[in-house]
């Protein structure tokens, strides 16, 4: 099921934002098939846990055999896509780059996703998400005033930066081969995609409207009707009321009669006023009260937290016994849905290659080329 069903893809396996782009790809419907090194790759947990290799097989091939070698080209001759996450230089090394490829498919997309991107003074550098934010200006923009830049985990750099570009670019790259019969090279790297998704602010800070300095704008947390307030219980609530009708709503609700909004000389007297009031209620008592109303107030909830509006939806679901988020966005008509559990390396060695057409499987195991866990 899904959008993606016949769509095959190939992913060298690597680590956080390319199995997230694959794991995505996969809740699309495409056929997706791990190629693990024997032995696996860093984790945060046991790889049963490892939730960004749900939905598809993994294959244990050790790459730095010839034999191994020749059955990722022999898979890359029935791909669509394959997807790699090394430094750049590392596929061409393995005689797995993108000329390599395209000399057996010239209808492959290559993705590959990096950091620092495949050229560039950094190129051969290592790095995390938090480097990559940095450099992008987007780490900069987070923080309160006078404080320095707080980190939003890995999520905005690594997720949205890296995965979701590399996602995007896959699938442009696959409906222009439809046309072409050509595929290409998508180079995703986060360094790119955290600076693009500053467009908007760049575009407020040639205008005037948006200021270098942390913690001073309007969606910075310089605006009191837009920050998070801690409740009596020691929680937090986020107001996020920006327009003019929601905060007559919210200060509606609060019962207060508060300095004047559009007047950032009374902003101070503002957060002080939003302060006390929100410390008289437990974080539970504010969400009854704001329920259902236009104030854009909303408990600040930890992880996989069952509001009831996610449960309505199935934002959250248990699946194989493990809490996750279900995949997004949802179609209509060919839905998406949580398919295989993350396997552990090479735990489909011997079956997706002979699903792929691989026959010497025996040879490969014997040999150490191929791994069955």
């Amino acid at each position: 099921m899904g959008p993606l069903e016949g769509v095959k893809v190939v992913e060298l396996a690597g680590i956080g934002p390319a199995p997230f782009a694959c794991m995505m790809l996969a809740e699309l419907g495409a056929e997706v098939l791990r190629i693990d090194r024997p032995g696996g790759g860093p984790s945060l947990g046991p790889p049963e846990l490892d939730l960004l290799n749900r939905g598809r097989r993994s294959a244990a091939l050790d790459l730095k055999q010839p034999a191994a070698v020749d059955v990722v080209r022999r898979l890359v001759a029935q791909a669509d896509v394959l997807v790699e996450g090394f430094r750049p230089g590392v596929a061409e090394r393995l005689g797995l780059g993108p000329d390599d490829c395209h000399a057996i498919n010239p209808r492959l997309v290559y993705g590959r996703m990096t950091g620092w991107g495949q050229d560039g003074p950094l190129a051969q550098t290592a790095g995390h998400d938090i480097d990559y934010l940095a450099l992008s200006g987007a780490l900069h923009l987070i923080g309160r005033a006078g404080g320095p830049p707080q980190v939003p985990a890995n999520l905005l750099g690594d997720f949205a930066g890296g995965s979701l570009y590399l996602v995007i670019g896959v699938l442009a790259a696959l409906h222009e081969a439809q046309r072409s019969g050509q595929g290409q090279v998508v180079d995703a790297a986060i360094v790119d995609g955290s600076a693009h998704l500053t467009t908007m602010l760049l575009g407020a800070l040639a205008a005037g409207s948006w200021r270098q300095e942390r913690g001073t704008n309007l969606l910075d947390t310089g605006a009191p009707f837009y920050d998070v307030y801690e409740t009596a219980d020691g929680k937090h609530v986020a107001v996020g009321a920006l327009e003019p009708q929601f905060y007559a709503e919210l200060i509606d609700k609060l019962g207060l009669d508060a300095p004047d909004r559009n007047d950032p000389a009374q902003w101070p007297e503002l957060r002080k006023v939003l302060t006390e009031t929100f410390r008289q209620r437990t974080q539970a008592e504010w969400a009854d009260l704001f329920d259902g109303s236009d104030a854009c107030v909303t408990p600040v909830l930890p992880l996989a937290a069952d509001h009831p509006h996610l449960v309505a939806r199935g934002t959250f679901v248990d699946h194989h016994g493990v809490r996750q988020a279900a995949p997004a966005p949802r179609f209509d008509r060919t839905p998406t849905s949580l398919d295989r559990p993350p396997a552990r390396p090479g735990e489909h060695t011997r079956e997706a290659l002979a699903d792929w057409g691989i026959t010497e499987i025996d040879n490969l195991l014997d040999s150490g080329a191929a791994v069955q866990n």
